[in-house]
Order: structure tokens, then sequence, then C-alpha cells
């Protein structure tokens, strides 16, 4: 029985193999063959292909799709010709800023290409840092939830008031320690692929360099070398990207404990240099055969990969209003610009520019946009307008520098309560009221507020290309200057 089974089993995946195979254009096919000379190469010989394990990561975007039918094809095509092939780990992390489309996407997509039930393909996905099998139907789990709201809000927090902040700056601290984490879970892996650009990869190694420094963790610094020096810079940095924000005790360990190796050994292989064509040549694939819906919004993030554009525009109209005392509409169209000029610098087809800007229109109108933003933020990280504006301000940090700004723009009847609020925000005895005030405005236990009022100011060092480049730029003595001209 056994033994018939196998042969059913090879059957479809030979049938799955000629029909991904029909969608692929001779230039592509002969991309796919150098891809699994790369495979064989790394993993040794053909001789040891069989116990050669590779992690793809997927988000649920156009481009991972394609990367993993590329290697679905590569694996299909070796064990059609050698007893044995590589193993695939597909793993994904589940984020509160995940779309259902997303999911549904990685599901379709999977189902297409026969990876359910494929002992020879692992299907994961990470949640609230416990590692699990993918199941596309089980929502982000509540506890997972609160960690996403919790640690948006915290190093949203880690800037000061005069800097754009970067909403998404925690989703590279996430994304960066389930990286290093799912690639030593269960006997680790031996291979990370990716067909990310090398421009979006040193954009993702500059975010997390950013996002360390921010929760005061040295950040990599020199960057240029893209992702074969990502592992490498991860086994460096600990298994807690957070443990200066928030108490031991107060997050899970990744979890199952005791499975995951002590020593990782995953090196990472680029093959971008494999994508052929353009994208509209690979919709047929992505569409027919794999499944893929676009969410018109998100049709082009360029490379800021987290940023869901719609609640960015918001953020940046916002900021605008409370920080810079200009119009909504003018923060939102200083986006809208940015993104159309960001477009154009990597030469994205002008359809897709069209489409995404048309896309925008639909809900350009402010009332409109602005519910809509309000709307993912509060479903999806449970924050509202009241603690992004407070976040906007930073009050907390550097002692509460900004408490006093803060509250003289956005919460004038508070500032009587001010010695209070500084007494509460250094741990000491203060009214229950202005306890229960401190939480309902920025959406933070006040004892995580205390940690961002003992934290001193931010000083960001860019990376840079050289040792001789001065990297660092002190921002207590910019805000200061800024201060002065804007305040007095």
């Amino acid at each position: 029985m056994s033994t018939i089974h196998d042969q059913a089993m090879n059957y479809v995946y030979q049938q799955v193999l000629q029909r991904l195979l029909s969608f692929f254009s001779r230039a592509e096919r002969t991309a796919l063959q150098l891809l699994i000379q790369r495979l064989v190469v790394a993993a040794g010989g053909m001789d040891n292909i069989g116990q050669f394990k590779v992690l793809v990561n997927q988000s649920g975007s156009r481009e991972s799709s394609y990367t993993l039918a590329l290697l679905r094809a590569a694996q299909l095509t070796v064990a059609g010709r050698a007893p044995a092939t590589f193993q695939l780990r597909v793993a994904t992390l589940r984020w509160s800023g995940d779309s259902p489309a997303a999911l549904q996407n990685l599901h379709r997509s999977y189902s297409a290409l026969f990876l359910y039930d494929d002992p020879r393909v692992e299907l994961l996905m990470a949640d609230n840092r416990e590692v699990m099998p993918f199941d596309y139907r089980m929502p982000v789990t509540d506890e997972g939830r609160e960690a996403s709201r919790i640690n948006l809000l915290l190093v949203g927090h880690c800037r000061t008031w005069l800097e754009i902040p970067e909403l998404w700056d925690d989703a590279y601290l996430a994304t960066a320690e389930y990286y290093s984490q799912i690639a030593r879970w269960n006997n680790g892996v031996d291979a990370m692929i990716s067909t990310e650009t090398r421009s979006s990869q040193r954009h993702f190694l500059e975010g997390l360099n950013r996002a360390l420094q921010r929760v005061t963790i040295a950040g990599p610094g020199l960057v240029h070398s893209g992702f074969e020096a990502l592992f490498p810079l991860l086994d460096g940095l600990g298994v807690d990207f957070y443990r200066q924000l928030r108490p031991v005790d107060d997050q899970p360990a990744w979890r199952p404990e005791g499975e995951f190796e002590a020593c990782r050994r995953t090196s990472f292989i680029d093959i971008n240099d494999m994508v052929v064509g353009k994208l509209e040549d690979r919709l047929p694939l992505l569409g027919e055969f794999l499944g893929f819906e676009a969410d018109d919004l998100a049709l082009y993030q360029g490379e800021a990969l987290f940023a869901d554009p719609l609640t960015s525009a918001h953020v940046r109209g916002l900021y605008a209003r409370f920080i810079e005392g200009r119009a909504y509409e003018s923060g939102v169209d200083d986006y809208i610009q940015y993104a159309l000029a960001d477009m154009r610098r990597n030469e994205v087809a002008d359809g897709i520019c069209q489409h995404l800007m048309a896309s925008f229109e639909a809900v350009r109108a402010p009332e409109h946009l602005r519910m809509q933003a309000e709307d993912f933020l509060l479903k999806s990280f449970d924050v509202n307008e009241t603690q992004l504006a407070c976040l906007l301000f930073a009050p907390f940090i550097d002692s509460g520098r900004g408490l006093e700004r803060f509250l003289r723009n956005c919460h004038p009847g508070m500032l009587v309560a001010m010695p209070d609020l500084h007494r509460a925000m250094q741990g000491l005895h203060a009214p229950e009221q202005v306890l229960k005030w401190i939480t309902e405005v920025s959406g933070l236990p006040v004892r995580l507020v205390t940690h961002l009022y003992a934290m001193g100011p931010v000083q960001l060092c860019a990376p840079v290309e050289s040792a001789s480049a001065n990297p660092c730029s002190d921002e207590t003595g910019t805000v200061t200057q800024a201060e002065r001209s804007t305040v007095r």
C-alpha cells in the first residue's frame, strides 16, 4: 500500500511540476537549472542533497510567492532526477498587521504547489514567539496581538518629537528575531533563500540598524554587504531584542522550549539573479496558477516592506497637523508624492504606478482615508488616534522631556497634574486618576512608561560605507536647537 501510495503521489508531484513549468518562459527554465546547480553546490554535491534543508520566508507578497514557486520547481525537478531532493522549510511570521488576503494568498499557493502533506516540506508559522504548524484559518492569538500592540508603541516612543515616526520600526526587530529563531528550530536549516534585491536587503538592514539603536542595542553599522551578513549579525545580538524595554518576565521565551539549536549553522543564498523578466510576465503564474490576489493599496510598497501605505499616509498627515502645524491633507500629499517618486526611482512599470495612484485617489478624501486608517490601526493593533498622537510627541523618553509640549498641544487640562505625572513615571506614588490617564492616553501600562522615562535621549548612528565617515548624529543637540526656534 505504501509503495502504491508513493507512486501515486510522485505522479501527482510530476503533474504539478509540468503545470508549473508551463508558466515559465525559456529564460526562467534556464534560470531554474542554474538555481538547481547552486543548491547542489551549497549542499556539497548531489549525494548530500537529501539532507540539505532550505528556509524560505513567506509574507504573502508577490515576490515571496514567486520565490516559493521557483524553489518548489527546483525541488520537484531534482526529485525526478535523483533518489532524494532537498527539504523545504516554508515559514511565516504572524503579525497583527497581516491582512486576511495575505493569508489566503499563502493557502492558495501552498495548495497549488501541493505543499500540504508532502514530507519533504515543513509549513510553519510563528506567533508570539511560538513556532507551530501553518494554519491560515487561525487568527493571531490574543497574546500575540497584545505583544504587537505594546511593542509597536514602545519602539515608536523611542525617538525625538521632531523626527517623523517610522511606525513599523518594531516590525524590523520582530522579523530579525524571527529569522534568528526559525533558522535554529528543530535541528535548524542549512540555508535561507531569498530573491530580494540588493537594495531591499540593504533597506532591511538599515531599518534594523535604526530600530536596534532605538531600543539601545548596538546596530549593525556597516550594512552594504547585504543578507550574507544577516545571520552573523543576529548571532551577536542575543535572543531578546526587547530586553531594554521590557522586563525579562514580561514576554514569553521562544517555544517549544528545548527545540532550538544553541549553535545556528545557516548561511544565506541570494538568488535574485535568478529572477528574469518583468513583473507583468509573472502575473499569469501568480494569478492563474498560485491564485495570488493583490490588495490594490499594497500593490507596490517599495522597500518599506512592513508599511501599509494608507496608514503611513495617515501618520504623515497627523504629523503635519500636530507637529508641523500644517493641514492634515498636506502631510498626506507629501506621502503620496514620496511614494510616487520612490516608484519612479525603482523603475516600476507605468501601469502599476497608475493603478496604485488610482487606488489611492479612491480614498484620498481626508475623511475617508482617515477613517480607514484609524479602523486598520484599531482592528489590527488596538491603537486609537489619541494614543497615536501621544506617540507622535514621544513625551515620556529622556525623563519626560517632551511632556509639557505634549500636554499644551493635546491635553492642556492636565498641565496642573504635571508633578504627579512625573512622579508616576518615576515609579513613585501618584493618584489613581493620573495612572489611569497615562495608560489610556499612551496605550501602555505605567510600568513600561517608566522604562521609557528612564531611557536617555535617542542618538542614532547611520549605517556608513567606510570606517572613515562619521555615522553618529547627536539628536539631543539637533532637537535643542529646533526647540529654540520652534517654541520661542
